[in-house]
């Protein structure tokens, strides 16, 4: 058994696979993360609300693609920018996140994940497990229940 006296030995740690909608970063547990791909031909679903995208056939599975600037009140991403989806299943589902880019993965202390700062956007809050302050800049946590919890949020979009 090795020692546990130095401070990296063995502290606990989540790796998370971050990406930047209309210029934040966000970070989703790895764990909760199937795979990237990028999403082509999104049929939309009609009556639904406007945080879904619409389904795509993904090797044979029926993917629920979820429009991430949508789901979090950023505006629209213009017509024909190229998109990213990151892959989770929720259940017996299967969903697409579509954000902008994806970014690195990033390992980081659990220990230096704080809670939601108070000025955090309410709409961000709401799906936000908590940040990491990164060289300057704020990763956002995201919750993967509380961003497939499109119940009455949705109806009320």
């Amino acid at each position: 058994m090795g020692s546990v006296s130095a401070m990296n030995d063995s502290p606990d740690f989540t790796e998370y696979v971050t990406f930047t909608l209309a210029g934040q970063i966000f970070g989703l547990p790895i764990e909760h993360v199937q795979e990237v791909f990028r999403p082509s031909r999104i049929t939309r679903v009609p009556l639904a609300g406007m945080q879904i995208a619409g389904v795509l056939n993904l090797r044979g599975r029926i993917v629920t693609a979820i429009d991430m600037r949508s789901r979090l009140d950023l505006p629209a991403r213009s017509e024909g920018a190229a998109h990213m989806a990151i892959g989770i299943e929720s259940g017996a589902e299967s969903f697409g996140l579509l954000v902008d880019t994806l970014g690195e993965v990033f390992k980081l202390a659990d220990a230096e994940r704080e809670p939601n700062p108070v000025n955090l956007d309410r709409k961000l809050a709401r799906v936000s497990a908590g940040v990491y302050r990164l060289d300057g800049q704020l990763l956002v946590i995201l919750d993967v229940d509380r961003v497939l919890d499109l119940g009455p949020e949705a109806a009320a979009a």
